[in-house]
């Protein structure tokens, strides 16, 4: 009998994504056994509302901040509090199933460090182009944060298209489909315009992948010189 261990089929996902899901994941589950009466007490259904007040990103805050030119720290680090954070059980749920798999694949080619840097980048960015184009109080969740990994998995699987002469509108197949998505929502129900701190964080994903991946700007310009 050989004492060879086959390996596994399935790459192990990066430490890196994991440390970002228990960061997302476990203040979810506070909430969640909160609010069941599990543990906390009778004060432990307010700790979400608590927590939206304190680490959600204030639209007024930042209003406030552009118009007098100050920068007031505790509300600049809703910047980075803001995507562990969610309303529900559910949009904690969802945004997770995305961090994962994002993260997996970009992980897989850039290294952790790159989707943690890509996960703050896109909400850093993402909240600001929410900020300074909507007059909405809150933006909340991890969603522009991982909408920037699918940008980021966007222009790797588009790099991959031009260097394989493959359709390069492939490659934006995925964000596509989550706009339409988000579009039909937006017409059945009332969804507000977290979408644009969303589109945001997917578009700075993209483009910041370039400078963030080693040779990533000779790749761009190669490609566009493709045209």
């Amino acid at each position: 009998m050989s004492d060879h261990n086959d390996p596994s089929p399935l790459n192990p996902v990066p430490a890196a994504v994991w440390l970002l899901f228990a960061a997302v994941a476990l203040p979810e589950l506070a909430f969640a056994l909160g609010e069941a009466g599990l543990i906390g007490g009778p004060g432990a259904v307010g700790w979400r509302l608590n927590a939206l007040n304190t680490y959600a990103f204030s639209g007024d805050a930042f209003d406030f901040m552009v118009a007098n030119g100050r920068l007031l720290p505790e509300h600049m680090l809703r910047f980075l509090t803001y995507p562990f954070v969610h309303t529900t059980f559910t949009a904690t749920l969802f945004a997770c199933v995305i961090l994962l798999a994002m993260g997996k694949m970009v992980g897989e080619i850039m290294g952790g460090w790159a989707v943690i840097l890509m996960f703050f980048l896109s909400g850093i960015c993402g909240a600001t182009v929410f900020g300074l184009l909507t007059d909405q109080p809150w933006l909340i969740g991890a969603y522009p944060c991982v909408y920037g990994l699918i940008g980021t998995y966007t222009f790797l699987y588009w790099q991959r298209q031009v260097a394989s002469g493959g359709p390069q509108g492939q490659a934006f197949m995925l964000i596509g489909v989550l706009m339409g998505i988000q579009l039909v929502f937006g017409i059945l129900f009332e969804v507000g315009y977290s979408w644009v701190g969303e589109l945001a964080g997917f578009v700075a994903g993209f483009a910041l992948t370039a400078f963030v991946m080693p040779g990533g700007m000779a790749r761009v310009v190669a490609a566009l010189r493709r045209r």
